[in-house]
């Protein structure tokens, strides 16, 4: 039981790393594009290492986990859909360069 705890910790904090990495990408990278594409992919793995993290907090309960893992697969769909669609208006309007 331990070693659920501590393997759900290390998932929690690799989540918040990646968190911080995608938030200081969204801060520091020079245009749309490059900052829309660190904090999609740094999202995504966070949110997932989150959600197994907290998946490791319930084995006996697999509805829960079962939720958890629901949950991560609408945001990863919702997550690509709207970088896409930012990504795609941006370069119709060609407005993505140097928006700083």
């Amino acid at each position: 039981m331990m070693a659920l705890y501590l393997l759900s910790a290390f998932c929690l904090m690799a989540g918040l790393l990646f968190f911080l990495a995608g938030t200081l990408g969204l801060l520091r990278l020079p245009d749309l594009l490059t900052r829309l594409h660190a904090l999609t992919k740094a999202d995504n793995l966070d949110l997932g290492l989150v959600i197994l993290g907290l998946v490791f907090q319930t084995p006996d309960q697999p509805l829960r986990a079962f939720k958890l893992l629901l949950i991560w697969l609408f945001v990863l769909i919702a997550s690509a859909t709207g970088a896409h669609l930012i990504a795609q208006r941006a370069l119709r309007s060609k407005s993505y360069q140097d928006d700083r």
